[in-house]
């Protein structure tokens, strides 16, 4: 346990010591990909509910990451253009404000979460898999054919939005808030993890027969941790499209679904620090390897396989031992 408390210390102190080193020797492209390693662990950290806690296994949960990354481009857009959200069914006004950004983009997409939990959770194993993976793909279809949003074509946002004090065009500031960030959903995961609703979540999912014995109902517990999962999620899809000022329907597609899964498998499964290991994995080798080869995929691939067969707690668990940790 303390072990592993130590290598999480190391791990997240060390996604800081990059691109302040990067900052310093002025690499700002370095500092981008460090910003993409901290968004993409969140939304790992996000899938890691329901799938290391839960024991929830989507494949569609680039629907949540998706959903908040719209919400951030749809509300940037009316406020670039000074056109408000008239063709709702009720009046909104567009905003450039990250803080009221990302409170939409938790709330959306944790309601979308909510209605698909309510109705995916009905079901489990591989049902529950194609259930999830076929509301992604549903929502993947409906982006490509929203004209009014870009369609297939995407939709951009020319200034990135702003944060009170801070100059969110500048690298490091904008790596600082997705830092920040990561490092309260991780807390937050932390102590769910520890809480009574947690512990009877892990209970469920070892053995959902004797938690219903005791009078508590494992669709409860799963839905809850669903719902939270997806506004999570979403909240990382929201920093992603604000990172890259463009959202588009492969941010909805089944490849992202994929790859969120892929960064929790790497890292460990159940491990708190296990998306931020795998994201940062699955960075550099799509940056050094994706230089040389247009398939580094399949070293990422072979990776994945070694580490399904070999270390099946992930890197983590490789490193500090079998026993799953949450701190």
């Amino acid at each position: 346990m303390q072990r592993e408390t130590l290598l999480n210390a190391v791990i997240f102190l060390g996604l800081l010591a990059v691109p302040l080193w990067a900052w310093i020797s002025s690499e700002p492209f370095t500092i981008t990909l460090a910003t993409r390693v901290a968004i993409l662990a969140l939304a790992g950290v996000g899938l890691n509910v329901a799938l290391g806690l839960g024991g929830l296994v989507s494949f569609g949960h680039a629907v949540f990451f998706g959903v908040g990354g719209y919400a951030m481009g749809v509300l940037a857009s009316h406020a670039q253009t000074y056109t408000p959200l008239s063709d709702w069914p009720f009046l909104i006004e567009g905003t450039k404000s990250m803080p009221i950004i990302w409170l939409v983009a938790m709330i959306t997409s944790g309601f979308a979460a909510l209605a698909i939990g309510a109705l995916s959770l009905r079901t489990s194993g591989v049902y529950f898999i194609m259930i999830t993976l076929a509301f992604g793909q549903m929502f993947y279809f409906f982006a490509i054919s929203w004209p009014a949003y870009g369609g297939e074509d995407g939709l951009s946002i020319y200034v990135r939005n702003g944060f009170p004090g801070l100059n969110t065009l500048d690298p490091i500031q904008f790596f600082l808030i997705c830092y920040v960030i990561l490092g309260i959903a991780i807390f937050g995961v932390s102590r769910l993890s520890r809480s009574s609703f947690g512990l009877a979540l892990s209970a469920a999912r070892q053995n959902a027969t004797r938690v219903q014995s005791v009078g508590i109902e494992p669709y409860r517990l799963r839905l809850v941790a669903f719902a939270i999962s997806g506004a999570i999620t979403g909240l990382a899809g929201a920093l992603f499209a604000d990172l890259n000022r463009f959202v588009s329907p492969t941010m909805f597609s089944w490849h992202t679904s994929g790859e969120i899964m892929i960064f929790i498998i790497l890292g460990g499964v159940g491990r708190l620090f296990g998306p931020v290991v795998g994201a940062a994995l699955f960075i550099m080798l799509e940056h050094f390897l994706g230089g040389i080869s247009d398939y580094w995929s399949i070293y990422l691939g072979a990776l994945l396989l070694v580490v399904v067969l070999f270390a099946k707690g992930g890197l983590i668990g490789l490193v500090a031992g079998r026993e799953v940790a949450h701190d």
